[in-house]
């Protein structure tokens, strides 16, 4: 009652639409007293028809009671179907739906009544023209004041907030984008304001939906006075194909107008508009298509099973025990060594999965008898192998680093898996590993060799699995959330060359794959995943800086600092040796790569593990490329090593 009488009190003020759009709804008893005055302009107008036509009523000396008749009546069935009930400004289809049924109900009542006085008095009460007429007038007017007010609210919020909405132009007219642009009306206090529709379609140039034009792409575009008029244009994603999303993104930053997202509204049930409606960021560009996985074979691999997830805390281990999580089985372990992540994900874990029963174990998977306690109490089906240091630059600074945990972290986590007869062991590896130019790539294959080997040894019963990825977008350290806290931060965004090109997978899809993988073969396998067609970084940061919402080279400049140490412009999933052989799952082949037997790569490793105790770099690389004969280093110290020379020397103290 109090915003009504501000509403009113505006009215002798300034400022009206804004007081007039604090008020949430019409008191119901208003809406009554409305209906019931529609109700008497009805009988009025049903009257003065028929007295137009020269027809004369029955019983005029009651013509009040006759009207009171139908006032009560009308009343009755108001409450019975309430009527008055509903916010008129979000009026639909449904409240003209309980105006048709209160009204058909009076009308099928006063009939009644009407023909039981004509038996018992010899005429109707009422005329059964007159019952019909009013009827159609009452059931119009009801309907026309409610899409009036809720048209005159939309005005007034529209005017009210139209300076500072983003003017969106939806892209498409079909089911799904008139669906979004209908949400988007019927939502006035959202921040976006529909002014359009965008299509290729060249047949709908003077075409108006929701009451808005539609534009044709190459029209739009070519007329600056039209496009200005608009902010941004949003996109449903789910419908478009990478190569759609590529040409409107373009099109869209090439004439600066922002790039929104929107899911479709089947999607926007489970969370509001406002928070569905994104701008558009460059992982979109570079998700493929949603991973099947198969979920009976995964299902039945973890399902009331010990899993062991090492790295766990990591951006692919967390991400593979949220998966594991949700098949259900008896005990996840999740090891790390970082104390701070392994808490963060121990929290949301738990109340994300409260069913789930979860043990966090803080360790080095370089101590192998601490290790060995871990699996001697929980006797683990699966076991995941994440844990690994990734950082190229800094791993060729401290080799012996990588050895400790790529290396004999690696051996320790396969040896156990071996000792207690755990069904798989997949080891999750790297594109890095393949001719590798780092000491990182290097210590995987080493770490590849190793798993491999196993799979042959004496008493072997566990199946041994490696997978091999490139970069996962969003993970720790990698090149998307850089460029992002350069951007913030305005610039420069570095890039170590013009020319450098990575593959590119989401967290979850890495993961699913990995999952997928783990069921697969034989054991002694290393599978390959598809990782689609390669990106240019340089392109990549063009994008982004473009996203954001700046002209790249003006607003935010690209600057280029030379290829890091162990650094190489471009990955390879191959070594020069493999070749790969399909599986049943599109996305994922069997890299066919030269293995070793296990005592010759068992003694390899005890080398490079003593080399590395010693903290000697030239030992523990030299040994590295011993293991790796197509380790070459690049841009690095450690190239000195690829001189012949230099190898054999240090080829004979190693020996010795």
């Amino acid at each position: 009652m109090k915003k009504l009488n501000n509403a009113f009190a505006a009215l002798y003020k300034g400022d009206n639409i804004l007081k007039l759009t604090e008020l949430r709804y019409i008191p119901r008893w208003i809406v009554i007293i409305i209906d019931v005055s529609i109700i008497l302009m009805s009988i009025f107008l049903s009257y003065v028809f028929l007295r137009k036509l020269g027809v004369q009523v029955n019983f005029p000396n009651h013509r009040l009671e006759k009207r009171l008749l139908i006032i009560t009546v009308n009343l009755l069935f108001m409450f019975v179907f309430k009527t008055y009930a509903g916010i008129i400004r979000h009026s639909t289809f449904f409240d003209f739906f309980k105006i048709i049924l209160a009204s058909g109900s009076s009308l099928v009542t006063l009939i009644s009544i009407n023909f039981f006085i004509e038996i018992i008095l010899g005429k109707p009460l009422y005329l059964y023209p007159t019952l019909y007429l009013y009827f159609f007038i009452s059931v119009s007017l009801m309907f026309f004041f409610r899409m009036i007010i809720k048209q005159f609210f939309n005005v007034l919020i529209d005017i009210k907030g139209s300076s500072s909405k983003t003017r969106v132009a939806v892209v498409g007219v079909g089911d799904a984008s008139v669906s979004l642009a209908r949400a988007i009306l019927h939502n006035p206090n959202y921040p976006y304001r529909l002014a359009g529709f965008l299509t290729k379609r060249s047949d709908s140039n003077k075409a108006v939906l929701l009451g808005h034009k539609i534009y044709n792409i190459d029209y739009f575009f070519k007329n600056k006075n039209i496009f200005s008029q608009f902010d941004a244009v949003l996109i449903i994603k789910e419908i478009m194909t990478k190569r759609e999303l590529e040409e409107w993104m373009t099109l869209a930053l090439d004439n600066d107008l922002k790039v929104l997202k929107a899911p479709t509204v089947s999607k926007m049930r489970d969370s509001d508009l406002v928070g569905g409606i994104r701008q558009l960021q460059i992982e979109d560009l570079l998700n493929r298509r949603p991973i099947k996985i198969e979920n009976e074979g995964v299902t039945r691999r973890h399902f009331d099973k010990n899993v062991l997830v090492t790295g766990g805390a990591g951006s692919i281990g967390s991400e593979i025990v949220r998966q594991v999580a949700q098949f259900k089985p008896s005990l996840i372990v999740v090891l790390d060594q970082a104390e701070s992540p392994l808490y963060e994900l121990e929290l949301e874990l738990l109340e994300k999965f409260p069913e789930q029963k979860f043990k966090f174990v803080l360790a080095d998977i370089s101590n192998f008898y601490r290790l060995e306690k871990i699996f001697e109490s929980y006797q683990f089906s699966m076991v995941y192998h994440a844990a690994a240091y990734k950082h190229v630059p800094l791993i060729e600074e401290n080799p012996h680093e990588a050895i400790f945990v790529n290396v004999l972290g690696t051996k320790n986590v396969a040896l156990l898996s071996k000792k207690y007869k755990v069904n798989r062991f997949v080891m999750v590896s790297t594109d890095k590993a393949v001719n590798p130019t780092n000491v990182m790539g290097a210590s995987k294959r080493t770490a590849e060799l190793f798993v491999q080997s196993l799979q042959n040894s004496e008493s072997n019963t566990t199946k041994f699995i490696t997978t091999r990825f490139g970069n996962v977008l969003g993970s720790n350290g990698s090149v998307i959330p850089h460029f992002k806290k350069q951007i913030e931060k305005g610039g420069p965004v570095t890039i170590t060359h013009p020319d450098i090109i990575r593959y590119f997978m989401t967290i979850p899809e890495a993961c699913e794959l990995v999952l997928q993988a783990g069921t697969m073969g034989d054991g002694g396998e290393i599978y390959v995943f598809d990782m689609g067609e390669p990106v240019k970084i340089l392109d990549l940061a063009n994008r982004m800086i473009k996203l954001s919402g700046f002209t790249p080279d003006v607003d935010i400049k690209i600057k280029f600092i030379g290829l890091r140490p162990g650094e190489k412009l471009y990955e390879e999933l191959l070594s020069n040796d493999a070749t790969t052989v399909p599986t049943h799952h599109e996305k994922i082949m069997i890299s066919k790569d030269p293995n070793v037997e296990f005592n010759e790569i068992d003694f390899l490793c005890r080398q490079i593990i003593k080399s590395a105790v010693k903290k000697d770099k030239l030992q523990v690389v030299m040994l590295l490329k011993t293991i790796v004969p197509e380790y070459i280093s690049n841009n690095s110290e450690f190239e000195v090593l690829d001189k012949k020379e230099v190898a054999d020397d240090l080829d004979f103290n190693v020996i010795q």
